[in-house]
């Protein structure tokens, strides 16, 4: 990491703070690619029962949640639909590609008494 010359100049209050904010943003990352781990799994799971890439019902049930979660945390609420819509477009985007992918398969029949 290469040092800037104006940090030095700069408050050392803003410099923690920035560092907590540098944490912060490299644990959403973190977050997001386990996130895509999982949406990948449902997406795989999804193509072979020839489920559909998006799920309107729970669209609005996770809209309504996150809406009061963010309304909680003091966040305000179209901000973080936004900001859910933008994650929620590229899992249906790879979903859709994951379908394609799998065009051919079906879910095996499930063995509920194993």
């Amino acid at each position: 990491m290469t040092s800037d010359p104006a940090a030095s100049s700069m408050p050392s209050e803003i410099l923690r703070l920035r560092a907590s904010i540098d944490n912060i943003d490299a644990a959403l990352v973190h977050l997001l690619a386990e996130r895509f781990k999982l949406t990948r799994q449902v997406g795989e799971l999804k193509a072979i029962g020839n489920m559909p890439p998006a799920d309107p019902a729970r669209d609005a049930q996770q809209i309504e949640r996150l809406t009061e979660i963010a309304e909680a945390s003091g966040l305000d609420p179209d901000f973080a639909v936004q900001f859910r819509q933008f994650i929620v477009s590229e899992v249906i985007r790879r979903h859709e590609l994951i379908a394609r992918e799998h065009a051919d398969e079906t879910m095996p029949e499930l063995d509920t008494y194993a």
